[in-house]
């Protein structure tokens, strides 16, 4: 990763944003779920589609479904953001177009 791109993530990627930015490549964890055998899945996302998520585990690729689980999701900085997936279930070039309410 360049320098600048780098820096750019780490300025623009914050709690109140994440919704409108790209989530491929931050590292994800997940936190709830109704379904018991996503819960603990953890690694980085690697793709993204309108309602899942794909998560590298050690090599393996895992598929969570966006509308069952809470995700804990860590920026560039450092800072750990829990997500409903509930929230982001949609298109990832759409949901930057979509307006949020604030849910903290």
């Amino acid at each position: 990763m360049s320098i600048v791109r780098s820096f750019w993530i780490k300025i623009m990627i914050t709690p109140q944003n994440i919704f409108r930015h790209e989530l491929i490549g931050l590292p994800v964890k997940v936190n709830e779920s109704s379904h018991e055998g996503f819960i603990g899945i953890h690694g980085k996302v690697v793709d993204e589609t309108k309602n899942t998520i794909t998560v590298d585990v050690d090599g393996t690729e895992k598929q969570v479904p966006k509308n069952v689980a809470t995700f804990h999701f860590k920026l560039p900085d450092g800072t750990v953001v829990e997500i409903d997936g509930r929230i982001i279930v949609a298109r990832p070039e759409d949901r930057i177009k979509k307006k949020f309410r604030k849910y903290w």
